[in-house]
């Protein structure tokens, strides 16, 4: 868990400092398997189910995020 959380803090570097729209992207979507892996490692560690349904919301809330930011990225537009 530890090594998850210290590649969540170098993504959330990469988000913050960037340089570029793309670079910030991909490590937002970076930071959002980080972070689906970190509670999938603590629901194993708790033997909690909650925990694994959390990390579902966020793959999804994820996967939707990166659609949209790319989308703006390419036309700087998101809805067609």
């Amino acid at each position: 868990m530890m090594v998850v959380g210290l590649a969540m803090l170098m993504a959330l570097w990469r988000v913050l400092r960037g340089p570029t729209v793309p670079d910030r992207i991909l490590g937002l979507d970076t930071l959002n398997v980080a972070a689906i892996a970190e509670l999938m490692l603590f629901g194993m560690y708790l033997d909690s189910p909650i925990y694994f349904e959390a990390a579902l919301i966020i793959a999804a809330f994820g996967f939707v995020s990166t659609v949209v930011l790319s989308k703006y990225v390419l036309r700087r537009d998101i809805v067609e």
